[in-house]
Parts: structure tokens; C-alpha cells; sequence
């Protein structure tokens, strides 16, 4: 039975080149009680050919010492007819090239002693079996393996007991690296199913990214542009604002007086609106008066009183010292007591005439004076309660224009009328012709 074994695995061995069927064969013999008989290995001091090991070696060295896509390129440069071969297929031709000393098991030797070219000089240095096992025995618990294998199986001192024991380790370590190679398999399975939902993930969020970075480039170009313009609009304001500084600087240059008269011109204008107020009051008074005078007018020819008090005085009052001298002109009143003003305003109204008013200087301001000296016809300084400069200014300007000017030296509203009546007395002497 031993026999038939043998041959069985032998003719298979010679087919396909199996090792792994001779080491099965060797097993079930060495387990039936047939000793098997070594090959004789001659004993030099060079290292051992690749075509001079044992067949049986040959499996574990070409699939340990090299890739398969190593083994295809230098199989096929040889034997092109292997390159529609599957890896297989090229595993076992490529043995039962390295049997005999081929272009194919040179290429090999040459391949796999320089890939271990440095493991080679140092395996220079082990002498003896001995220390051939211990190396190899500390190399199986490293990661050189595949270096280790082709030195001890090459090396002079390795014998057909050691040659037994590297594929014994060698076929142990493949279970192993099959085993470790499933799990393996595994984990890369499920890392590249995590790979691909990240690469998801990732790639959705670099689209969310991609976006809000074509937004915010669009809003901050958007925001440039509207910061060029505001430049530009600021630039031309600025121009504007220098040409306007340069021509009211040429104006005060051209006119000194310019802001004086510019600050003139809005009293005037203020004076003005005053008296477009008064003129509506005093129509409204001259119709209130017309209402009045059919039923006060035996009375209102009596003379006038001698003195007035400082109190409001009536309509009947009033009437007893009308006069149509007054009528149509404007009475400046300056000074007098701030309380006194709305029956100074009825004393100069209810004859006919516009009232106007200025304190002196004590609140209004002085510069108003002269606005209402220039509109006035008649002016009536009450010089005990006015200013120095006011009094001296109504002094200048009624003896330069000619206006008439009566000095009345208390406020009161009986001065204001004694005023009124001087005043009037001059204009009627003025109108009488001499004789």
C-alpha cells in the first residue's frame, strides 16, 4: 500500500510539480512504519543552486522568497507560452523548472540571491549545523522569513534533518499567514465598507463646503464692489466738500463783511416774519377797533388823560388817545419793563400805528437793534432801563437818518404816552406852515 501511495504521488509529483504532495507521501509512509531513506546531499563549503536543492523544497521557496507578479514577469520573459497561465498554473511550472539547471532557474537564483543579498553576508559568519538551527529558529520568530528560508536551505551545513524541519515550520507558518490572511480579509472588508460610507460623508460634506465657499466668495466680492463704490462716492464728496472750502474761502476773501452780513440778513429775516405777525395782529385789532368806535365815538374825542397806568388799559382807554398822526407808521419802543410790553403793544396799536419792540440789550440781541431801527418811524427810547451801547446806538442812528427820537427818561406806560404825544405835537407843528 505504502508502494501504491508512492507512486501515486510520485506520477502527481512529476505532473504538476507538487512538493506538497511528496511531504503528504513522506507523512503517510513515515506514519505506516516504511523508513524512508533520505537523499544523499553532498557536503562542500559553497552554498547550494537552486536546481541542486531537494524537489520538495522548491514549493515553499518560490511561493515564500517571491511575489507572484515577480514570479510571472521572470517566468513569462522565459517561457512566454505562461502568460495566459493562472497563477496556479505558473506556480507549478516554474517548479519543475528549478528540478534542472534552466535559463528559468537561473534567472531564480540570480533573482532570489540578490533580493537577500545582505542576509547572504551575513549567514557568511555560521558555521556548522548547530548554529544553522538557531539561526533559523530565531529567524521564525522575526518577520525575516523568507530570508532566513533561502540562506539555511542554501547554506553548506544544512542537512536533510534541518531541510525537514524548515517546511515543517514553513507549512505551519502558511496555516498561520492563511488564518491571519482571513481576518485579515475581514477587517479590510469592513474598513473599506467604513472607507465608503466616510468617502460619502466626505464627500458631501466637502460639497456643503464647496458651496458655502462659492457663497462667501460671491457675498464678499458683492461686498467689494459696494466698498469700491462708497470709495469713489466718498472720494467725490470729498472733492465736493474742497471745491465748496475753496470757494467760500475766495467769497470771504472777495467779501470781508460776508458773515456779518450773512448774520444780518437772518435777522432781517427773523425781524421780518415778526413783523408779517404783527401786521396780522394789528388787522385784527383795526377790525376789532372799527367794532368798537360807532358806539365809543363821543368819547373817544375827549382829551387824552395826562398820565397813563402801568396796568392793561381798555378799549375805551384807548380810544380817548387816538390820534391820526400814528396811522400806517411804525413805533419802535426800546427798553421798558418785559411785563409793561403788551400795554405798550395796545397804547401804540389802538392809534393806528405797528409796534415794535427791543429790550435794549438785556435779552434781545444787541445786533437786532438795528433791524428795527431801520423799519421804524418813529422811535421812543426809554433810556432809564437800556444799555449804553443801545442808547448810544438809537442816538447815532436817528441823528444820521433823520428819524424822530423821544428820550423817555422812566418806563412807564404814562411816559410811553407822553412820548406818543410829543411825538405827535412835533409832527403837527412840523406840518403847519410858518406865517
Amino acid at each position: 500500500m505504502s508502494d501504491l501511495i508512492r507512486r501515486g504521488f510520485t506520477a502527481a509529483d512529476d505532473a504538476a510539480g507538487s512538493d506538497l504532495a511528496r511531504a503528504v507521501a513522506r507523512q503517510v509512509e513515515a506514519r505506516a512504519g516504511v523508513a524512508t531513506q533520505p537523499a544523499p546531499v553532498e557536503r562542500s563549503s559553497r552554498r547550494r543552486r537552486l536546481w541542486e536543492l531537494p524537489r520538495n523544497v522548491f514549493c515553499p521557496v518560490l511561493g515564500t522568497c517571491l511575489t507572484i507578479d515577480r514570479l510571472r514577469r521572470l517566468t513569462v520573459a522565459v517561457l512566454p507560452d505562461c502568460a495566459a497561465a493562472d497563477d496556479y498554473e505558473l506556480h507549478c511550472r516554474a517548479i519543475a523548472e528549478s528540478a534542472r539547471r534552466s535559463e528559468l532557474s537561473e534567472r531564480l537564483q540570480r533573482e532570489l540571491d540578490a533580493r537577500f543579498e545582505r542576509a547572504l553576508r551575513q549567514a557568511r559568519a555560521i558555521k556548522g549545523t548547530a548554529a544553522l538551527v538557531a539561526h533559523w529558529r530565531q529567524a521564525c520568530a522575526g518577520s525575516e522569513v523568507a530570508a532566513a528560508l533561502w540562506v539555511t536551505l542554501t547554506h553548506p551545513d544544512c542537512d536533510a534533518a534541518l531541510e525537514e524541519q524548515v517546511q515543517r515550520d514553513i507549512h505551519m507558518l502558511q496555516h498561520q499567514a492563511g488564518v491571519g490572511v482571513r481576518a485579515d480579509v475581514q477587517r479590510l472588508d469592513a474598513l473599506q465598507r467604513e472607507n465608503g460610507t466616510l468617502g460619502r460623508e466626505l464627500a458631501a460634506a466637502q460639497q456643503r463646503t464647496t458651496q458655502m465657499l462659492a457663497e462667501k466668495s460671491a457675498q464678499i466680492e458683492r461686498q467689494q464692489a459696494e466698498l469700491v463704490r462708497l470709495r469713489a462716492r466718498l472720494i467725490t464728496c470729498d472733492t465736493t466738500v474742497d471745491e465748496l472750502r475753496a470757494q467760500v474761502a475766495q467769497l470771504e476773501e472777495a467779501s470781508p463783511a460776508l458773515r456779518s452780513r450773512q448774520a444780518m440778513a437772518r435777522q432781517i429775516e427773523q425781524q421780518q416774519a415778526r413783523i408779517r405777525e404783527l401786521e396780522m395782529r394789528l388787522q385784527d385789532s383795526r377790525r376789532q377797533l372799527q367794532a368798537q368806535r360807532p358806539a365809543e365815538r363821543g368819547e373817544a374825542m375827549r382829551p387824552a388823560p395826562v398820565s397813563v397806568p402801568d396796568t392793561p388799559v381798555t378799549a375805551a382807554q384807548a380810544a380817548e388817545i387816538a390820534v391820526e398822526d400814528l396811522r400806517d407808521k411804525a413805533v419802535l419802543c426800546v427798553g421798558g419793563r418785559t411785563a409793561s410790553v403788551p400795554v405798550y403793544r395796545q397804547l401804540v396799536e389802538v392809534r393806528g400805528a405797528r409796534f415794535l419792540h427791543h429790550d435794549g440789550g438785556e435779552e434781545d440781541a444787541a445786533g437786532q437793534l438795528d433791524a428795527h431801527l431801520a423799519a421804524a418811524d418813529l422811535v421812543i427810547c426809554q433810556a432809564g432801563c437800556i444799555s449804553h451801547n443801545a442808547y448810544w446806538r438809537v442816538k447815532d442812528h436817528c441823528r444820521r437818518t433823520g428819524k424822530q427820537c423821544v428820550f423817555v427818561e422812566r418806563p412807564s406806560a404814562s411816559g410811553l404816552v407822553r412820548g406818543l404825544e410829543q411825538a405827535s405835537s412835533a409832527a403837527a407843528a412840523a406840518q403847519v406852515p410858518p406865517n
